[in-house]
């Protein structure tokens, strides 16, 4: 008991001594610490002054100001000097139990007083320390992210390896989901890099200029909410001249205010579209070279409307992309400026408090955001579709009318629309939730927040600034409350912009699967859904397998699969050989694979085995039974696809083409139009079947290729007019191929190969004028044989009559 009662006569004689020390010390800073009435002001005017000038108000208050500086410096001093004794004391009493739970029961505020000295002596340290920790997790977030990122590439390099050369099912590959990940980061990089192709281009140059706009209007809102808060000022105290003052630059500065948003507005337009025309022009490229167009419809699966896709979506892509650049620099740019200007003016402490509670709301937004990407994926995806059924319709109007089809036509499209609508209708109750959670924490929380944050300079003295008049406090919170509500809402379009980043997320998925399905195809690797006929080993191990293909004057075929797209095997193992002047018949019942082996011939269709020769792509000259009359004029019908420049480079003339229609009887075309060569018409409907093939015809006069591939291309014409045709095809120095059922074209020809339907075939040597005999004999046989029965019959009526 002795012990602790010379401890407390020991704190007590500490903490008077403590009391002493520190009203000394607050009597010699008195001296040095200007009271308030010599503050200066902040517009460097005097706010004190003689008291016979100034209010008594003003005049006490200054007094009142003046005597409680040092009181409150004597008090800080004195609790510093009392925390100090009662750190040794505690360390003392710390030896024994007593001590220990004394020290348990020293005062809270004491220890925060202790802490907050600290933090006001180390504050620029530890803001310093604060914002490298920050730097250094970023910079090992990135350097994380860039890791995963090639190791992803690296993982999709090996899978496309494993998967070259193969045919895939619909099984073995599923849809890719559309969120913010790694293929979504590597989809866009290789879009951006086609939209902006370089530095030095047009593009570069307008995103240069766009940022630049941004910039000027981020600090031109900076300037206005500054002007808003000295407009305010003024109206508090009561000066007239100040205000108007202020009105007038407010007025001056909303001229280069309207001409930036003007300027960004023209250059997000202007984006958009130097986007979509790079885009446009990349996918053309592509799209038709190499018959890489063909390869998209008829070979593979994967893409089942391209036209939507260069036609709708690269639209959508390119103003998503260009709107989200405005959507995301402008705000980030003004989080960036305004959080530093708000950080001056109420603290760092404050701001950061702030941007914690601002990101983990945000966090949770974001997990509750549903996948708006997917969504407008899917929502494409059955645009795409119902539009396919529309265009499938009008494709197929004749036949659909013909079977009387209309009734099964419109359920299947109230299917197609039904299914898209509600698709949309559950994207908008999505979009409703959202939304509600949405505005309500961008719109009410965070201003909130903003408020508390704006109200720090009003109720809590900030270290290092002098005492604010109520002039001051208002126009520094209305100044804080127009940053904070630009910065709010900056940080809201961020938010906001998840939602469209999700939406371009969608567009760049589709974009990008365009993109790969060319690559694909160029490089020779299909899929597509194979018939359940083919769904064995053997047909499999040839489907994965490649021949050959050489560039030869003379066609040959060895040991050469004919293989549908869809894996039908119709031919295992094709050999003949054609020379240059020579001319092949083919014929077989439908679906042997005639006009498969002209594919194969032509490029269309892959070579899954064996050895081709064959002549270069522009030697070969394709007429199908319907010919393609392309948009354009009566000269384009006949030198498609050469333009004029090239025929006139060739040295055809106007007359040359005029004695082709000539031999075809087609010479009234010209003169049937007063524009004469130059009328343009919708040739599919003016021209009969009959006309139509007769101008292929000529365009294959015009060509004058070496080989000739006509499948049933005199089907509507005349057996006049179809002499014609072959005859001065020969006399051109054109080989034939010709598939037809018309015997009046055996005559022509040299050779024949003839399929049988069940995966034989002959090829031999064609004598027209005995296979001509033989066949009427066959004929007279058959007749003979249909009589039969009839003949049967009646001879067991003559012998039951006898």
């Amino acid at each position: 008991m002795a012990g602790e009662a010379d401890e407390k006569k020991r704190r007590g004689r500490g903490a008077e001594e403590a009391a002493v020390q520190g009203q000394e010390f607050a009597v010699k800073k008195h001296a040095r610490y200007p009271t308030h009435s010599q503050v200066v002001g902040r517009h460097g005017m005097k706010v004190g002054g003689p008291a016979s000038l100034r209010r008594p108000n003003d005049v006490a208050r200054d007094q009142d100001a003046s005597l409680e500086i040092p009181r409150r410096k004597a008090m800080l001093l004195s609790a510093a000097f009392l925390f100090e004794r009662a750190q040794n004391a505690v360390s003392m009493a710390s030896q024994s139990k007593l001590g220990r739970l004394a020290a348990g029961h020293g005062t809270f505020s004491s220890v925060v007083v202790d802490l907050t000295r600290l933090y006001l002596a180390n504050r620029s340290r530890i803001t310093r320390a604060v914002c490298i920790s920050l730097l250094v997790a970023l910079v090992h977030r990135v350097s994380h992210a860039v890791s995963e990122q090639k190791a992803a590439s690296a993982h999709d390099a090996a899978q496309r390896a494993a998967r070259r050369g193969t045919m895939a099912t619909d099984e073995e590959k599923p849809r890719a989901k559309v969120a913010l990940n790694r293929e979504f980061l590597r989809s866009l990089m290789r879009l951006l890099r086609i939209c902006v192709p370089g530095w030095r281009s047009r593009e570069a140059s307008l995103l240069l200029s766009h940022s630049f706009f941004l910039v000027l209007r981020t600090l031109i809102s900076l300037r206005v909410a500054e002007m808003d808060g000295a407009i305010v000022k003024s109206l508090v105290k009561g000066n007239g001249k100040e205000f108007l003052k202020r009105i007038l630059g407010w007025m001056l500065i909303a001229v280069p205010a309207t001409f930036t948003n003007s300027m960004l507005s023209y250059h997000q337009a202007q984006l958009s579209l130097k986007y979509r025309t790079r885009l446009t022009q990349h996918i053309h490229d592509n799209y038709l070279s190499n018959l890489t167009f063909y390869g998209i419809s008829a070979l593979d699966d994967r893409i089942k409307n391209p036209d939507q896709l260069i036609a709708v979506d690269v639209s959508k892509f390119s103003n998503s992309l260009a709107e989200l650049y405005s959507n995301l620099a402008k705000p980030i740019l003004d989080m960036t400026i305004y959080t530093y200007s708000l950080s001056r003016s109420v603290g760092g402490e404050g701001v950061v408090f702030m941007s914690l509670l601002v990101q983990l709301s945000a966090n949770v937004m974001r997990v509750l955001t549903p996948p708006f990407g997917k969504y407008v994926a899917d929502e494409a995806r059955l645009e795409g579709e119902f539009r396919f059924q529309h265009s499938r319709l009008i494709d197929y109007g004749e036949e659909v009318a013909l079977y009387g089809g209309h009734d099964a036509e419109k359920d299947t499209l109230d299917k197609g629309y039904f299914t898209l609508i509600k698709h949309v209708n559950y994207i908008l109750r999505r979009r409703f939730y959202h939304g509600f959670m949405e505005d309500f924490v961008i719109k009410y929380f965070w201003g909130a927040l903003g408020l508390l944050l704006c109200s720090v300079p009003v109720f809590v003295k900030m270290p290092g600034h002098v005492a604010m008049n109520m002039g001051d406090r208002t126009e520094s919170f209305v100044t804080n409350r127009r940053m904070l509500l630009s910065a709010s809402d900056a940080f809201g379009r961020i938010m906001f912009s998840y939602r469209e980043i999700m939406e371009l997320a969608g567009y760049t998925s589709r974009v990008a699967s365009l993109l790969d399905v060319m690559s694909e195809i160029r490089a020779g690797r299909f899929q597509k859904k194979l018939v359940s006929s083919s769904g064995t080993e053997g047909n499999e191990a040839m489907l994965q397998g490649r021949g050959t293909v050489h560039e030869s004057e003379d066609i040959t075929f060895i040991d050469v699969p004919i293989v549908s797209p869809n894996g039908d095997v119709l031919i295992r193992a094709l050999s003949f050989s054609l020379k240059h002047g020579d001319h092949l018949l083919v014929v077989g019942p439908n679906g042997c694979g005639k006009s498969s082996l002209f594919r194969i011939l032509g490029g269309l269709w892959p070579v899954y085995g064996g050895t081709v020769y064959k002549p270069p792509f522009h030697a070969i000259f394709y007429i199908p039974q319907r010919p393609y009359l392309s948009r354009g004029s009566l000269r384009q019908q006949v030198i498609y696809p050469d333009s004029l420049r090239q025929m006139r480079a060739r040295g055809v003339t106007d007359a040359d083409l005029l004695s082709m229609l000539k031999i075809l009887g087609l010479e009234h075309l010209v003169e049937l139009y007063d524009e004469g060569w130059d009328a343009e018409a919708e040739w599919r409907d003016v021209l009969s079947g009959g006309l139509q093939q007769r101008v292929a015809m000529a365009r294959l006069f015009y060509h004058r290729p070496k080989y000739a591939i006509l499948d049933e291309c005199t089907s509507s014409v005349t057996l006049e007019t179809e002499k014609v045709m072959y005859d001065n095809a020969k006399a051109l120095g054109i080989t034939l191929m010709t598939v037809s059922h018309r015997r009046s074209l055996w005559k022509y020809h040299t050779h024949i190969l003839q399929f049988d339907g069940q995966g034989n075939y002959v090829f031999t040597m064609l004598d027209a004028e005995r296979r001509l005999r033989l066949e009427d004999e066959r004929e007279e046989l058959e007749v003979k044989l249909r009589q039969v029965p009839e003949l049967e019959r009646r001879i067991q009526e003559l012998e039951a009559s006898v």
